[in-house]
């Protein structure tokens, strides 16, 4: 599990990034996320973002993500993160980690995810995962251009800015292939509804108001499912522009300060 952190600060935030494919931020990931998480070190936290577990073996699900992210907090975070900010597939992990390792945490962020994918999501993901796979990079940059540009009118667009966002976003990205397959296998037989009810400790759950990843009637129901859950809406923004709303640090840390 390979990481980066900033701060110093005596309480400690755990991000767990979204997917497929996990990678240390580089270049202007590196510096959107910066700014991102600058309220949370003026707040007095170190900031951690650390990678899912490299070499995973084929058939290790979300679950077993969870489990891996829970041994990481106990060996070296001292047994709790004071705060966890999931963002889209990091928080489907984070699901099953407020759900079999409540101890882990004092206080949890579920970001842009909830108890399933839409249908359209499992099949950009997938592709944009078996791109990767193949070598294919500038092909993986197109797919992702569809997070923002969704739609056949749109596609001579993708193909257009693909190579661009390759360069920008997904350079430097450095995860085993198999890795990638194993996270996308994980997010198209994703359903949590079944443990959801089991958390126990208060949660936030942040989701975007027009995400095409997460329909708003499955966001509603997995805030539903939780049995202590605040559920904050931006509304009018899709996956991307509400993962990086610079709302998301104003809102955690008022859901922490509460108690």
């Amino acid at each position: 599990m390979d990481y980066l952190s900033w701060g110093n600060g005596a309480n400690t935030l755990l991000f767990i990034q979204g997917g497929p494919g996990s990678a240390v931020p580089q270049g202007v990931l590196r510096r959107m996320l910066r700014r991102q998480f600058d309220p949370f070190l003026q707040a007095g936290y170190s900031v951690w973002i650390v990678t899912r577990r490299r070499g995973m073996p084929p058939k290790h699900t979300v679950a077993d993500m969870a489990d891996d992210y829970a041994r990481l907090i106990a060996e070296e975070f001292g047994g709790r993160a004071d705060i966890v900010v999931a963002e889209s597939f990091g928080g489907m992990i984070a699901q099953y980690l407020a759900a079999r390792h409540p101890e882990s945490f004092g206080h949890m962020a579920m970001v842009v995810t909830a108890a399933e994918l839409s249908d359209w999501g499992k099949d950009v993901d997938s592709r944009m995962a078996q791109a990767i796979a193949d070598g294919d990079t500038d092909g993986a940059g197109t797919v992702f251009a569809e997070y923002l540009l969704p739609g056949r009118r749109m596609k001579w667009l993708r193909q257009l800015i693909g190579p661009v966002i390759r360069r920008r976003l997904l350079s430097g990205s450095d995860y085993p292939s198999q890795d990638v397959l194993t996270e996308v296998q994980g997010e198209v037989t994703f359903n949590s509804r079944g443990v959801l009810p089991l958390i126990r400790r208060p949660v936030l759950l942040i989701c975007g108001g027009s995400d095409q990843f997460f329909p708003r009637d499955v966001a509603q129901e997995t805030a539903g499912l939780i049995p202590d859950c605040t559920l904050i809406w931006y509304e009018g923004k899709g996956h991307v522009r509400a993962a990086s709303s610079g709302r998301i640090a104003q809102d955690v840390l008022a859901f922490a300060g509460r108690g």
